[in-house]
C-alpha cells in the first residue's frame, strides 16, 4: 500500500512539473532586449506566403514590423483581434504585422494553409501578411526564427510571442506571449520605432 501511495505521489509530482514547464511560456509577460547584433537584417530574408508563393521580406524595408508566431486553437488566439486592430490603426504610419503560423506548442495549429486563412479571415478579419507554417523553436526552427533568436533573444515559449523589428530591419525587443497587442510598453516601443 505504501508503495502505491509513493508511486501516485511521484506521478502527480512529475505531471505537475511537466505542466509548469509547458505553461510557463504561456503565462509569461514582459519584454526582452537583444544582447547582440545580427550580421544581416530581417529585410534580407525570404520565405513563402501562406498560399505557398515566394515572398521577399525586403518589400517591407523601411517599415516597423511585429513578427508573431500564431495559432488557431490556442487560449491566446483571440489576440488576432487586437493584432488586426493594431495593424489597421498603424499600417498607414509604416507598420506591418508578419504572422507565422506554428504547430510547435501542443499541436495548436494543425490546419492546412487554406484552413488557417479561412479561420483568420472569417473569425478575425485578418488582413496583415501571413506566411507558411514554420517551426519556431529547437534545432529545426525556420530561417526567420533562427535569425530572430541570433541576437540573444529567447525563442518563442508559446504561441503569440512577438518580436519588434525597426525600420532598419534590426530587432528592437521580444514580447512574451501574454503581452496583449495594446500593451502600453509594447505600444510605446512601436511608437518610438515609428518616429
Amino acid at each position: 500500500m505504501k508503495t502505491v501511495i509513493i508511486v501516485i505521489a511521484l506521478a502527480i509530482l512529475i505531471a505537475s512539473a511537466v505542466s509548469i514547464f509547458f505553461l510557463r511560456g504561456a503565462l509569461s509577460t514582459g519584454s526582452q532586449k537583444p544582447t547582440g547584433k545580427s550580421a544581416n537584417v530581417l529585410w534580407d530574408l525570404k520565405t513563402n506566403t501562406l498560399a505557398g508563393n515566394p515572398s521577399d521580406l525586403g518589400q517591407w524595408r523601411g517599415k516597423v514590423a511585429l513578427v508573431v508566431n500564431v495559432a488557431s486553437k490556442c487560449g491566446l488566439t483571440p489576440q488576432y483581434e487586437g493584432l488586426q486592430a493594431l495593424y489597421g490603426e498603424l499600417e498607414e504610419d509604416g507598420f506591418v504585422i508578419l504572422a507565422f503560423p506554428s504547430n510547435d506548442f501542443m499541436g495548436q495549429e494543425p490546419g492546412t494553409a487554406a484552413e488557417i486563412q479561412e479561420f483568420c479571415s472569417s473569425n478575425y478579419g485578418v488582413t496583415f501578411p501571413m506566411f507558411e507554417k514554420v517551426k519556431v523553436k529547437g534545432r529545426s526552427k525556420g530561417e526567420i526564427y533562427t535569425w530572430l533568436t541570433s541576437t540573444g533573444l529567447e525563442e518563442p515559449t508559446w504561441n503569440f510571442t512577438k518580436y519588434l523589428v525597426g525600420k532598419d530591419g534590426r530587432i528592437i525587443a521580444r514580447f512574451a506571449p501574454r503581452t496583449k497587442p495594446d500593451d502600453p510598453e509594447m505600444m510605446a516601443a512601436i511608437g518610438a520605432a515609428l518616429r
